[in-house]
């Protein structure tokens, strides 16, 4: 789903525990060791899967004898430089891989007629790169106790390939050119298929603007991390994302304190809320959505320099505009190396 979300998951993968022969002092090395706290170079690899097979419309599932379907598999590459422990600027490198299968009315220049075509096929190749840089307002390090409190803002590049956006703005256009002049219309209303174009594409076209919050506290075991973003859209050839805000965070406990490793639990609550798309201009009432998800996360630090953590994340509730295919679950998992 958004390279901003991912980026900060990179950033808050613990990385590493002390070798320090007491359980708060191994708790709090691997608090402060997380990557932001510390000055140096991290490099962080993770994967997130989404398979979207459940079809709705207006936010109650459709029964499809053969529905279109996407399995969505993203790798973030994410290297980290800390020049302080308070600054640091981190390059997240996506790579997709989508399988999919979708049925949809292709449109053609005037005399051909509108034929169903149905598409099975794959996507693979670099997604758009995000430059993300992050300040530390408020950090407090202490045996029994932490608190962080970061800023996050930055840019997201058009590197990733967007030609299925350009095509189905062009069907857009082709479906308007056929209705009377000045019948009013969804700028989707071409589109019959609940899988759209701009799900398959690889990158967006367009240059975003990318910002953030996080706020991380520990008390002895216990641990609550918590996120807030917000990607502000841009337009790029008549296409143009809605905006998406995003929050997630919840409690964890330290399960097992090692003298070299550690192993914590998290229960994590995820909102998403994405504005409609706007396409040649005008909003479409077949993009945008409200979503909850909860899930695990289990994070285990191994000596100083190695973290590794993965999670899954369920709908509780997806509440969509128009006829859209949706999430089933989210499975996600990361490995974080400090030099």
């Amino acid at each position: 789903m958004k390279l901003f979300c991912r980026l900060v998951f990179a950033a808050l993968l613990f990385a590493g525990a002390s070798t320090f022969g007491c359980e708060l002092c191994a708790i709090y090395s691997a608090d402060s060791a997380r990557g932001t706290s510390s000055s140096g170079f991290l490099v962080s690899v993770a994967e997130q899967f989404t398979a979207y097979n459940t079809t709705q419309f207006d936010g109650e599932e459709v029964p499809f004898p053969d529905p279109d379907f996407l399995d969505n598999s993203i790798t973030h590459i994410v290297p980290t430089y800390n020049f302080s422990p308070r600054f640091g600027l981190s390059l997240n490198i996506p790579v997709i891989y989508n399988s999919f299968e979708r049925t949809d009315v292709r449109y053609f220049p005037p005399p051909r007629l509108p034929v169903f075509e149905t598409e099975r096929g794959s996507e693979f190749g670099l997604g758009d790169m995000a430059l993300v840089a992050r300040g530390t307002v408020w950090q407090l390090d202490k045996m029994d106790y932490a608190i962080s409190l970061n800023l996050l803002a930055g840019v997201k590049f058009p590197t990733g390939d967007s030609s299925r956006i350009q095509d189905e703005v062009d069907q857009a256009r082709l479906f308007a050119s056929l209705l009377p002049p000045g019948s009013p219309h969804d700028p989707l209303g071409h589109s019959q298929s609940a899988l759209h174009q701009d799900m398959l594409a690889l990158g967006s076209g367009s240059w975003d603007g990318v910002f953030g919050v996080t706020l991380n506290t520990r008390w002895k075991r216990w641990f609550f991390n918590s996120q807030f973003q917000y990607y502000l859209r841009t337009e790029a050839d008549d296409f143009e994302f809605g905006d998406d805000i995003l929050v997630s965070g919840g409690p964890g406990r330290y399960l097992v304190v090692h003298d070299e490793w550690t192993l914590g639990l998290q229960f994590n609550a995820f909102y998403e809320t994405e504005a409609r798309d706007k396409i040649l201009g005008v909003k479409s009432d077949n993009t945008g959505m409200t979503a909850w998800y909860v899930g695990p996360q289990l994070a285990l630090t191994w000596g100083e320099h190695v973290a590794v953590n993965a999670g899954a994340d369920f709908p509780l509730s997806i509440a969509n505009n128009g006829l859209q295919t949706v999430p089933d679950f989210r499975a996600h998992g990361g490995i974080s190396f400090r030099f």
